[in-house]
């Protein structure tokens, strides 16, 4: 596998994969299922040599935390909501738990012996970032219109989502800094395969000295390329439900793309080519990444697909 230097020592190529949290399903074992297909996956590329950071989104976790938490507070009066930041933590240590053991597994199958942390990974947003005064996120599972209804009537803001039903969505911040950040570049550098930035990362503000958590799920495609410019990553590998993306999607002259530069992404995105809350912030965030610095490459491909992708194979490749 093709190789660079990093300072004076040779390293292989270091990538950051964003799963998504639709992927993993709406029950634990739906997602101790969807993961353990991940884990082989993401195990293939660490024994190709790839150094390996992942990280997931949230957005049916979130949400069923969130409700559930609403239901016991609303049943037991002395017990508070859980803010939604803490929703986000318990989303970290519960998938994550899956996804390390899960890896640790496949590749000690591979008869590689490589340690796998998730870390717990906190977020900075801008407090006066626009997306609190206009949510945007979809959160929890997939509603029809009376339930929607209802939501709607608590006072919380629901959209109907690419033709698949109704979903809440709340404040979607962009990522400004990532706190662990020392972390997981140590942690890279000890030769382990890192899970962060799961759900975005747990969204926090910073007052003096304190970092206080606020009321929003940050976007996972977007948390994920601020990581892969922060640790010097080479690819960006953001895994959705279609081996390529496309334009003119589900019109009879739809084209799938193979690669694209940034400035055609961009012209595709001022077209309004791709759906927001779907296609658009991964588009989006991947023009982010590969803009960054020359020479690095954001993919967006199928899970099944992200080793051949990687390759040149196929899925849509965003570069400079």
């Amino acid at each position: 596998m093709e190789m660079e230097t990093r300072g004076s020592r040779r390293v292989n190529k270091r990538i950051v994969i964003a799963l998504g949290g639709n992927a993993l399903g709406l029950s634990f074992q739906d997602q101790m299922t969807a993961a353990g297909r991940a884990a082989k996956i993401i195990a293939g590329l660490v024994r190709d040599g790839y150094e390996v950071v992942v990280s997931h989104g949230n957005g049916p976790q979130v949400g069923m935390i969130d409700r559930a938490m609403g239901m016991l507070a609303a049943q037991e009066p002395d017990l508070a909501q859980a803010p939604l930041s803490v929703c986000v933590a318990m989303t970290q240590g519960y998938i994550g738990y899956d996804l390390q053991n899960f890896l640790r597994e496949e590749l000690l199958r591979m008869g590689i012996d490589k340690p796998v942390t998730s870390l717990v990974t906190q977020v900075v947003v801008d407090r006066s970032d626009e997306a609190f005064a206009n949510p945007t996120k979809p959160i929890g599972r997939f509603m029809d219109r009376d339930e929607a209804a209802e939501w709607e009537r608590r006072g919380c803001r629901v959209i109907e989502d690419s033709g698949r039903g109704y979903r809440r969505v709340v404040p979607s911040p962009k990522p400004v800094d990532i706190v662990e950040i020392e972390t997981i570049r140590s942690l890279l550098d000890g030769g382990q395969v890192v899970v962060a930035c799961g759900g975005g990362g747990i969204p926090v503000v910073r007052e003096g000295c304190r970092l206080r958590g606020v009321s929003a799920v940050i976007d996972k495609d977007f948390a994920s390329a601020r990581l892969a410019q922060m640790i010097g990553a080479d690819y960006l590998v953001i895994l959705t439900a279609v081996e390529r993306v496309a334009v003119n999607y589900a019109k009879p002259d739809q084209r799938w793309l193979s690669r694209i530069s940034v400035e055609e992404a961009r012209a595709y995105i001022a077209q309004g080519q791709f759906a927001p809350g779907s296609m658009l912030p991964k588009v989006e965030a991947a023009v982010e990444f590969a803009s960054s610095l020359p020479g690095r490459r954001a993919l967006i491909t199928l899970l099944e697909k992200a080793g051949e992708g990687l390759k040149g194979e196929t899925g849509t490749v965003i570069c400079a």
